[in-house]
């Protein structure tokens, strides 16, 4: 007689299992936090881009009413945002109070990730970000002179800081089109930032300006212009050519400028610049072979450039200079 197995609980899926199993699935979820703490779904802004040291952040978010944000301390460094729009307002909650702070644009705000944070957000908002860690900072403070070791940026909200406002323009369009962002210009952009962030807003009282004096030796200049001329691309890092000529990145950034006129991102620039008035003047290639020879991302990006340094577009400026090239290989945006 053939009896009747009954089923182990590993294999069984009789109806508890099936309804314990659609209870497991039915819990909601927990809303996707950002970094900064804002609920992710609640941004229609997003963006990140990522240098040496510094990171760089587009954040917006179009709700009135996104309550309130908060983040546990950690080792990150110093969030430092402006903003890009106005109306925004947010109560910061302090150990033992609280602060007010209304956001115009251009409206800057610093604070240390070290420190928990909790505040109530109350209008849109859309803001620049730039994480910044704090080796990044003590080492540019190193680099450039400065005696002492701390660095901590004091907290601001709402202020305004119009040198740091122009620096970080620059950032926007290459948020939106990365393929644009150098190492090398990255380099040099945070450099800036970082030494702009020391001198204005660092509130440790043991760290003494560096003299501002700087040399390249002529075989450091002519190491630094071959390593270079031979990544016109951009792909090259400032930190590198800067070993390789035995210096630190701020003490040749500031050298190289001495002896050039240029920074090494525009010296690449105007190399680029240089390279493609050749090919405009001699060939009948196209813009678009041009740019991709001359390691622009792409045309636009070879426009934008090419236009700001002669004041002319790329093919107005070689008809200008009588080269007519083979007509029928350009685009009609090129006539």
């Amino acid at each position: 007689m053939t009896g009747t197995r009954t089923p182990d609980n590993a294999s069984y899926a009789g109806p508890f299992r099936a309804l314990e199993q659609s209870q497991i699935s039915l819990e909601p979820k927990s809303p996707k936090i950002d970094v900064f703490g804002c609920p992710a779904s609640k941004l229609h802004k997003d963006q990140e881009l990522r240098g040496a040291g510094i990171k760089f952040f587009r954040k917006g978010s179009d709700d009135p009413h996104l309550g309130q944000v908060s983040t546990t301390a950690d080792d990150r460094g110093f969030l430092i945002g402006i903003s890009q729009g106005r109306g925004h307002r947010r109560r910061i909650f302090h150990e033992h109070h609280a602060t007010n702070h209304e956001f115009k644009e251009g409206s800057i705000y610093i604070r240390n990730l070290a420190d928990d944070y909790r505040a109530d957000l109350r209008g849109a908002f859309d803001f620049l970000l730039m994480e910044v860690s704090q080796p990044f900072l003590i080492e540019l403070a190193q680099e450039h002179g400065w005696r002492g070791g701390a660095v901590d940026l004091a907290c601001h909200a709402g202020d305004t800081d119009l040198i740091l406002l122009r620096l970080v323009s620059v950032v926007e369009p290459l948020l939106q089109k990365s393929s644009e962002a150098s190492p090398l210009f990255l380099d040099q952009l945070g450099t800036t930032i970082g030494i702009h962030l020391i001198e204005r807003y660092n509130r440790a009282t043991n760290l003494e300006p560096a003299s501002q004096g700087a040399a390249l030796s002529r075989p450091q200049l002519a190491l630094a212009v071959e390593m270079l001329s031979s990544n016109t691309a951009g792909n090259v890092r400032v930190a590198d050519v800067a070993q390789a000529c035995g210096l630190s990145r701020g003490y040749f950034i500031r050298g190289f400028k001495k002896a050039t006129g240029k920074a090494p991102h525009q010296w690449i620039l105007s190399q680029r610049v240089e390279q493609a008035r050749g090919l405009l003047m001699k060939t009948g290639m196209s813009l678009a072979d041009i740019a991709l020879i001359c390691g622009f991302a792409d045309q636009s990006h070879f426009t934008r450039v090419f236009s700001a340094s002669t004041g002319l577009p790329p093919g107005a400026w070689r008809r200008a200079t009588g080269n007519a090239g083979s007509p029928a290989r350009f685009s009609e945006c090129e006539k």
